[in-house]
């Protein structure tokens, strides 16, 4: 599998990182500072940088302490510190790369690129300004929340505020508050320029370029019916990260080049990209349940149960039990319970409210039917017989 040659694919064993104690670094205060925290931070991260490349104290390619290192010696949150590192990433101090770090860079010199997800706040800030523009902002001019701006440009409120924090290192926009509410931006330039092809070619995501590489990989090397290598080869191959090589795959699936089926079937090809043609799938294949059903089915299961629990002994009005006190009873993880819980409240049968009387209630009492079960796995040589059967 063929990389591409323009980025650069840094292998972690040859690298050195570095640990807080090698770094001596004072520790910021942060109680008298007139700018937000993750600013503050990072000035004092591209300060330090800068001191100990120009004494030889760190190396260029050194790999910076992890990001729970530095918020536990600062005494704030790792999101404050991500921050910070993406502010002077923008400066060209650091580039992080997945799977490995935050690698130090020659903030003097231009780098190669390193293959990274960084791209969806690179399209919010193209989005950002295009809205300023077509909305007729002023200079001095207060801008909606981060929330309200979120929904407009149809990002996510934490990929939006870095997207405004990052304007402001540019000193487009500027921020009344040195906390992180999410109100309280004002326009402080129009001096800028609109990318307005951003969204196809000039900031791909990572997500995407993976994709593509999928593809040509499949035309080149698979037929129809074939297994995809696991996502440990792929991502060797393609230098990105198992999450990323997950996430292409998911979008090849979509597409129905790709089905997705549990245990030791695995991946398969069921379309060569750019064939439009229809495939004749195999026999097992067409009775086999999606991967994402088969994942859901578990949900399924629980929240049937308790539904039933609902019907049977609960009235409209009554509090649930918590879903610690579920997990602990059902022997089922808190995140599978929260799941039921949030697909029940999406059909109208539970509410939630927050507070010293909150908790989960019951609106709608269900009706309890016998329960359709899918086929979750299949051996091909029972397909046959289970279509004939069908047909006769």
């Amino acid at each position: 599998m063929k990389s591409q040659d323009k980025f650069m694919f840094p292998q972690k064993s040859k690298l050195t990182q570095l640990k807080i104690s090698q770094l001596g670094w004072e520790i910021l205060d942060l109680k008298n500072i007139d700018e937000s925290k993750s600013i503050a931070i990072g000035k004092w991260m591209a300060s330090n940088i800068e001191k100990d490349l120009s004494n030889s104290k760190i190396q260029i390619n050194n790999i910076l302490p992890s990001k729970s290192d530095f918020a536990y010696m600062l005494g704030v949150s790792i999101g404050t510190i991500q921050n910070a590192i993406r502010y002077i990433e923008d400066l060209g101090y650091v580039e992080s790369k997945q799977c490995i770090g935050t690698l130090i860079k020659d903030y003097k010199k231009p780098s190669v690129t390193i293959r990274k997800l960084t791209s969806k706040r690179d399209l919010a800030v193209e989005a950002i300004k295009r809205y300023i523009l077509t909305d007729g902002f002023k200079v001095g001019s207060q801008l909606p929340s981060s929330r309200t701006i979120a929904t407009i440009i149809d990002y996510s409120p934490n990929t939006t505020r870095l997207a405004l924090e990052y304007l402001a290192t540019k000193n487009i926009i500027c921020h009344r508050y040195t906390n992180a509410k999410d109100s309280g931006w004002f326009l402080m330039s129009l001096d800028f320029d609109v990318n307005s092809n951003s969204a196809v070619a000039h900031s791909e995501t990572l997500v995407d370029m993976v994709v593509k590489d999928l593809e040509a990989y499949i035309v080149a090397n698979l037929k129809v019916g074939d297994r995809i290598p696991p996502h440990s080869v792929l991502s060797n191959g393609l230098k990105a990260s198992v999450k990323t090589v997950h996430d292409a795959l998911k979008v090849l699936i979509d597409k129905g080049i790709l089905l997705a089926r549990r245990g030791r079937y695995g991946t398969t090809v069921v379309k060569i990209p750019g064939n439009n043609m229809n495939v004749s799938l195999k026999p097992e294949t067409s009775i086999f349940a999606p991967a994402k059903d088969t994942a859901f089915y578990h949900y399924e299961k629980t929240q049937n149960y308790i539904k039933r629990m609902i019907a049977q002994d609960y009235e409209i009005g009554d509090k649930l039990p918590s879903i610690l006190e579920l997990s602990k009873k059902l022997d089922l993880s808190p995140n599978t319970i929260r799941k039921a819980f949030h697909n029940l409240a999406r059909e109208g049968y539970l509410v939630f409210s927050r507070g010293r009387y909150g908790g989960t209630f019951v609106i709608d009492i269900p009706e309890v039917e016998s329960q359709t079960f899918k086929w979750i796995a299949v051996n091909p040589k029972y397909a046959k017989e289970y279509q004939n059967s069908n047909e006769n």
